[in-house]
């Protein structure tokens, strides 16, 4: 049977590997990039994140439900003996995320290059699929130069993300010449742009925040952890677990002193207040918070910064913990698909079946990775899907366990 995988990512390369275990396949690959898993080179700093130890469905958004049957059965320890079995040492950190021990990404997609040259897969790249269209027996893939037969046919050809390292929209559009629908799209795993006068100073200052996305009175979504400021808004891992919920006109609360409620704090500054009440407000929240961000907190709550402490009233102490508790970033949107590390948004999960991704509208059809309205949070997620999901695909249908 002629087995065509079209996309060589990290989802493409297992589907074709697993495709290739059946000795009846004849497996071509095809990958519009000069070479394969270039976009798998730049996960993780470099470093590749391959996986997270505590990969679960909670920890994936898009189609409800669907990662389900892809993880279990070929879940985050199934992940590391396959990878193992390729020659690959891996090494765990504190947050669950998985690296090669080498800590060099090359080591993921070298292992991955050599299993296809032994497993006999024909590799073909620098050739992009234009259009596919459905035969009397399997489908036709059309590059500019020739035409593809593929009796089964997976589709691993990625999303918008990532636009210079290979992210497109040929996927989406292959799938819509078939048939299929496309859930709306957008950048995730992204900087956030905000308003930029309140944090006016503050580039490259780091803090631990909550967080809370409001859309008018309510709220969007819920967060926390390390933040950086830019000079077009906010980054860093907490920002891009939100960012997929992310819409222009929306606010953004950030916590700069989580730690402590405002009863607390208010407690704390009367102290303070008290201790050195000469103290210029400049230096009122220094030993508290990165000096410029106390005095970005000072200047949102409408103070005057060479006021002495002792002159601050109740109802400025109030203002000033009210600030630094829900200090308001207005949202303009995310960066774009260019600086997004995935798509949420996809396929229509709905349009295929869970426990063999293949299409219910395009027998002996199947889709997997980022191409799927599937997305995962930051630290492995994406790329175990991408193993899960390609793994799954791999075996076309076929139940029992290659």
């Amino acid at each position: 049977m002629k087995v065509l995988v079209i996309g060589g990512g990290a989802s493409g390369m297992i589907a074709a590997l697993t495709a290739a275990e059946d000795p009846h396949n004849q497996v071509t690959l095809l990958e519009r990039q000069a070479r394969v898993g270039r976009k798998l080179l730049a996960t993780g700093n470099g470093r590749c994140n391959l996986t997270n130890v505590n990969a679960a469905p909670s920890r994936y958004h898009g189609g409800q439900g669907f990662p389900a049957a892809a993880l279990e059965r070929f879940s985050v320890e199934d992940t590391l003996a396959y990878f193992r079995s390729l020659g690959l040492l891996t090494a765990v950190d504190s947050a669950g995320r998985v690296y090669p021990f080498s800590d060099q990404a090359n080591s993921v997609l070298d292992v991955l290059r050599f299993a296809l040259e032994r497993a006999g897969v024909n590799v073909v790249c620098g050739c992009e699929v234009t259009a596919i269209s459905k035969k009397a027996r399997g489908y036709s893939a059309k590059t500019a130069t020739e035409q593809f037969y593929g009796d089964k046919v997976i589709l691993a050809c990625g999303g918008m993300a990532g636009g210079k390292l290979g992210g497109s929209d040929l996927g989406y559009r292959l799938l819509k010449s078939l048939g299929h629908h496309i859930t709306p799209l957008s950048p995730a795993l992204v900087q956030v742009r905000t308003e930029t006068e309140a944090i006016r100073g503050l580039k490259g200052v780091r803090a631990d925040a909550g967080l809370v996305l409001k859309d008018g009175g309510d709220t969007v979504a819920r967060g926390g952890g390390e933040i950086q400021f830019t000079d077009f808004g906010v980054s860093g891992i907490a920002i891009f677990e939100l960012s997929r919920a992310v819409r222009p006109g929306q606010t953004l609360l950030l916590d700069l002193l989580r730690p402590w409620d405002s009863e607390a704090l208010f407690a704390f500054f009367k102290a303070r207040q008290a201790a050195f009440p000469a103290l210029p407000l400049e230096d009122f929240l220094t030993g508290a918070l990165h000096s410029r961000l106390g005095r970005a907190i000072l200047r949102q709550a409408g103070l005057e910064l060479s006021r002495p402490a002792e002159s601050l009233t109740e109802a400025e102490l109030t203002t000033l913990v009210r600030i630094a508790k829900h200090f308001p970033l207005p949202v303009l949107g995310t960066m774009g698909f260019d600086q997004a590390q995935v798509t949420a948004g996809g396929a229509d999960t709905r349009e295929f079946r869970a426990h063999t991704l293949e299409s219910r509208l395009c027998p002996g059809l199947f889709a997997c990775g980022e191409l799927l309205d599937i997305d995962g949070d930051c630290g492995g997620f994406n790329l175990q899907w991408a193993w899960s999901s390609g793994r799954l695909a791999g075996r076309l249908g076929q139940k029992e366990n290659l």
